[in-house]
């Protein structure tokens, strides 16, 4: 059982330095807003023509 105690310590301190030294890592979540802009929809689309219209 202490084994197993022991790998969960030594994983998660291997996971936290991965972490640490991986650079800008943000781990706060979805974003919503204008200061992530390239997770809009985007806002040009490219219009239906006549042909599918009248269908």
């Amino acid at each position: 059982m202490w084994k197993i105690g022991v790998g969960f310590a030594l994983f998660a301190a291997l996971a936290l330095y991965i972490l640490s030294n991986g650079g800008d890592i943000d781990m706060s979540g979805e974003k919503h807003g204008e200061q992530y802009p390239a997770a809009a929809a985007p806002e040009t689309q490219a219009p239906a023509s006549d042909a599918s219209a009248t269908k």
